[in-house]
Order: structure tokens, then C-alpha cells, then sequence
């Protein structure tokens, strides 16, 4: 079974299952959410019908808003690259490399079927509840680099008690 989250955020709750065959996304994840990594961490480009993406360590600072989507480990995750980009599902955010590397940390859910993204990113997991919540913080009002005006915050991501 795979592994679930709740990524509790100033919105409400969205759970999330990761993919067991993308064990290096899944295991980086399980790893930085066992370090409260994303405590406190925005969502700091938010574009409707498009995506939401978070996990830069920059983006618990307004003085750093410039910065935002720029911050996170120098470590890059190998491509696991597998899954389309239908809505609810999440995707490791990456610089432009050659071998598609994600980002040690940055990550996106869908907003909507991304398939002009298949094969250059990889998916590593899907909302499973909460994507009234996506909805609503697609929705925001954002500035020209598409950062919320009003920061969308992850409060935690927490593990799925299993029964």
C-alpha cells in the first residue's frame, strides 16, 4: 500500500498517496516531512488551471519574495520518470538539466491535465482527498511572478495513521 500524507496548509487538509514506483521521490519526501522540512514553507507560484507548487525553504520569508522558487537543497533527485501529469497528482518540480533531475525539494500538484509536461517531470503521487482544497488555493490573487498575495502556508505534512 502506498504511503499516505496529510499536507495540513492554512486552507485545510489535502492527503496524498505517494507511488511506490518512484522510490527515490517517495523516499526524499518521507525523509524531508520526517525533518518538519516543509513547516512553514508557501506555495509561492500558484497558477490556475495550471499548478500549485511549494518546498522552497525561501519562501517562509517576505524579504526573500524575490527569491522564491529559488531556494531548497543543492541535492537533486534522479528522474523516475513514469506517471502523467493528470490533475491531482504531484510532480517534483526541477531546474533545466538534461538528465530531468527534480528538485531536492519543490514540488507541484496539477491543477488540470498537464500532458504537455509528460515525460519531462516526474509524477510521484496523487491526492487522494482535499482537491476542494487545491481548488482554493488555485484561486488566489497573485503577483506578476504568480506568488500569492496572501501567503498559502504548509503548516505540516503529516504521515497517514494506518489503521
Amino acid at each position: 500500500m502506498a504511503e499516505q500524507f496529510t499536507i495540513k496548509t492554512n486552507f485545510g487538509d489535502i492527503t496524498i498517496s505517494l507511488y511506490d514506483d518512484t522510490p527515490l521521490h517517495r523516499d526524499n519526501f518521507v525523509k524531508l516531512t520526517g525533518e518538519s522540512y516543509y513547516d512553514g514553507i508557501r506555495f509561492h507560484r500558484v497558477i490556475q488551471g495550471f499548478m500549485i507548487q511549494t518546498g522552497d525553504p525561501l519562501s517562509r520569508f517576505d524579504e526573500k519574495r524575490a527569491l522564491h522558487g529559488t531556494g531548497g537543497p543543492s541535492t537533486r533527485v534522479p528522474a523516475e520518470i513514469k506517471h502523467p501529469n493528470k490533475k491531482g497528482t504531484l510532480a517534483a518540480a526541477r531546474d533545466n538539466n538534461p538528465q530531468k533531475a527534480s528538485s531536492g525539494s519543490q514540488f507541484y500538484i496539477n491543477h488540470k491535465d498537464n500532458d504537455f509536461l509528460d515525460g519531462q517531470y516526474t509524477v510521484f503521487g496523487m491526492v487522494d482527498d482535499g482537491m476542494d482544497v487545491v481548488e482554493k488555493i488555485a484561486a488566489v490573487k497573485t503577483d506578476p511572478n504568480d506568488n500569492p498575495i496572501v501567503p498559502v502556508t504548509i503548516e505540516t505534512i503529516v504521515p497517514v495513521a494506518k489503521p
